[in-house]
C-alpha cells in the first residue's frame, strides 16, 4: 500500500490513481440538486448586513492576505454567520484526516470539515481546502479537497454525495463526489453579489446534512 499526502495530487493523478472521473454536464444530480435548493434560501436582514460587513475588507486587501488573514477574518464568519455548530454537527478546522482509498493510505490536515460532534469532528459530510492567496498561489486546492473527500466516501462507504469546497482568494468553487464521478460548480466570487449566491449555496448545505444525511 502506498501512503500520501492530500497536498502532493493534482486532478489528472487522482482520476487516474482511483478511477474517478469529472463530469462536465450541468444536470448532475447531487451538484444541480444542491444549486436548486440553495435557490429557495432566504438571507435575513441580520445576515446580509453580516455579509457586507465582511465583505468591505475583502475587497480592499483579500487578493493580498496570506491563509490566515482570509480564514480569520472572511471565511470562518461567513461560515459561523450559517450556525452550523449546534448539538449534532459542527464547524471544525484544521483537523486530521486519514484513511484507506483503493491502494492508497490517504492523510493531511483539512482546512474546515463540517463533521458530526461538539469538541472533536467524528463523521465528516463536507471537506474545504484551501485559505490560498490569490497572488503567487502554490499547489492545487482543489485536488486536496477531492482527496479528503475520497477519505470520507471510503470511510462512510460510498452510499451518500460527498461534499466540498475549495477557495482561491477571492473565488469559491463548491464540488460534490458521489459514486466514482465528482463535479465543480462554476466561480462564486465573494467580492460581489456571488457572495450572497455562496452564503445560500452553505445554507442549503446545512440543510442537506441535516435532513438526508445525518
Amino acid at each position: 500500500m502506498q501512503t500520501a499526502a492530500f497536498k502532493g495530487w493534482i486532478l489528472t493523478q487522482l482520476d487516474h490513481a482511483f478511477g474517478i472521473k469529472q463530469t462536465y454536464d450541468d444536470d448532475f444530480a447531487p451538484l444541480k440538486k444542491w444549486q436548486d435548493l440553495s435557490k429557495i434560501q432566504t438571507i435575513s436582514d441580520f445576515e446580509k448586513q453580516t455579509l457586507l460587513n465582511l465583505q468591505k475588507p475583502l475587497r480592499r486587501g483579500g487578493k493580498g492576505w496570506n491563509e490566515v488573514e482570509l480564514e480569520n477574518k472572511f471565511i470562518s464568519p461567513v461560515f459561523m454567520t450559517v450556525e452550523f455548530d449546534d448539538l449534532d454537527i459542527g464547524y471544525f478546522l484544521e483537523r486530521k484526516l486519514e484513511g484507506q482509498v483503493g491502494n492508497y493510505f490517504l492523510s493531511g490536515t483539512v482546512d474546515g470539515m463540517i463533521a458530526t460532534g461538539i469538541r472533536d469532528p467524528d463523521k465528516p459530510f463536507f471537506c474545504l481546502h484551501e485559505y490560498k492567496r490569490s497572488v503567487d498561489n502554490e499547489g492545487s486546492p482543489d485536488a486536496q479537497a477531492l482527496a479528503a473527500m475520497l477519505v470520507v466516501q471510503a470511510d462512510e462507504g460510498g452510499t451518500k454525495p460527498i461534499y466540498g469546497l475549495y477557495i482561491v482568494g477571492l473565488i469559491w468553487n463548491f464540488m460534490v463526489l458521489e459514486g466514482k464521478q465528482y463535479a465543480i460548480s462554476a466561480n462564486y466570487d465573494a467580492s460581489n453579489d456571488g457572495l450572497f449566491e455562496l452564503f445560500k449555496m452553505l445554507k442549503a448545505l446545512k440543510q442537506i446534512i441535516k435532513t438526508e444525511l445525518l
